[in-house]
């Protein structure tokens, strides 16, 4: 007999909220609270990036009460299993990744249990597990940092990937929370198609898919959910946006190098289109990443599709979700600091979409969205993806 569990998956890069610290932490609470009551999930599952935010080492203590104020409120009460995994063990440069992974199970929930990577096998999930700081030795997760000799040519950061695996109601996943590489510049963004930071994100993703698909575990259904900053083909969407301008590029004088590229409509007293530096991203009618949640765009975001092999996704309704304004009064607003994209997504093995039920028409079925999409959230929109588990009762 089938039967379903809802499941509610969320990701979030969280860098701004302690970056602000205490300013934006009440409204993403609520919306979070807020998302689980009107969707009632049986199983929460939130990866979080950049714990800390990027002065993590003042920082920490707060991200870790941020953490124990979702896991102790009254909202989530209902949920009494609780698995969390924070990597806040800055000091271990080696190893630290900022990633935090909180897992939720509903009292009405009897069976579900989590693998032991240690002993190989799946044992019962009771009471509140909370590992804080190094996770070394923690048998219930694998984490890993990105190896320093990937990217020669960069700054090693604190980039990697958690994974923890369930078995809920005899149907086994992998859940993985993934933090990519960013764009360092928008300049050098623009200079090829695809970029230089697209091959960097592409070779760090094959390589988590390609750890989590290795024969040290038997191979189950997984979900990638994290901060993965895609980004859209930068020089074909520049190519298209200034197609009617007059196209300047400023070189520095001592040396050769491209310092800002600056398109002007030709009529118009040329006012000025697109300004790009290395962080600056400034388009004159930037409504158009919003407009119909950004839909024009969605074909210069092209990452994804060199893993069509084993990866699929829920089709994308909501706008970029990075960068928006980090100011409290602007929160549909995005930054002028690099151009918007779908950085944060929730994407998953072409098993993993086979134990998704979909419902007739007028059922609730599948959600994938933004959360807080009217509120100051921080640069990142979290993303969540709510769905029906197919679940085995022998």
């Amino acid at each position: 007999m089938e039967m379903y569990t809802d499941v509610l998956l969320v990701t979030a890069n969280v860098g701004s909220l302690f970056d602000n610290v205490g300013e934006i932490e009440g409204d993403w609470l609520r919306e979070f609270f807020t998302t689980v009551h009107m969707y009632k999930p049986r199983f929460v599952a939130l990866h979080f990036q950049e714990v800390g935010g990027k002065d993590y080492m003042v920082n920490m203590g707060h991200a870790e009460n941020f953490f124990w104020t979702i896991e102790t409120s009254s909202e989530m009460a209902d949920f009494d299993r609780v698995c969390v995994y924070v990597d806040s063990h800055f000091k271990a440069v080696d190893s630290f990744t900022a990633l935090g992974s909180m897992y939720f199970i509903h009292k009405s929930l009897k069976n579900i249990q989590q693998y032991d990577f240690n002993v190989k096998e799946f044992k019962a999930v009771s009471g509140h597990n909370k590992y804080v700081g190094s996770l070394e030795g923690v048998t219930t997760m694998e984490k890993e940092k990105f190896p320093k000799n990937f990217w020669p040519d960069f700054k090693w950061s604190r980039k990697g990937y958690m994974r923890t695996r369930w078995l809920i109601h005899n149907q086994g996943l992998d859940l993985v929370n993934v933090h990519l590489f960013h764009d360092a510049s928008n300049l050098i963004a623009c200079n090829s198609s695809p970029s230089v930071y697209s091959a960097n994100r592409k070779k760090a993703l094959r390589y988590v898919i390609n750890r989590i698909s290795d024969s040290s575990y038997s191979p189950l259904p997984f979900f990638l959910f994290g901060d993965f900053n895609f980004r859209l083909d930068t020089l074909s969407l520049v190519q298209n946006l200034s197609m009617s301008a007059d196209i300047q590029t400023v070189k520095k004088d001592s040396s050769n190098e491209v310092e800002k590229i600056i398109c002007e409509e030709k009529d118009n007293d040329h006012k000025v289109l697109l300004h790009i530096e290395t962080k600056l991203f400034a388009y004159l009618h930037q409504a158009v990443f919003r407009e119909n949640n950004g839909k024009e765009l969605l074909k210069y975001d092209k990452e994804i599709s060199a893993f069509h092999d084993v990866i699929t996704e829920e089709d994308i309704h909501f706008p970029p979700s990075y960068p928006y304004s980090e100011d409290y009064t602007k929160p549909t607003q995005y930054m002028n600091t690099r151009c918007p994209a779908w950085c944060d997504r929730i994407l998953m093995s072409h098993s993993a979409a086979d134990i998704i039920h979909r419902r007739e028409e007028g059922e609730s079925g599948v959600v994938y969205n933004t959360l807080g999409s009217n509120i100051c959230m921080g640069d990142h929109k979290p993303v969540f993806l709510l769905f029906p588990m197919k679940t085995i009762t022998h």
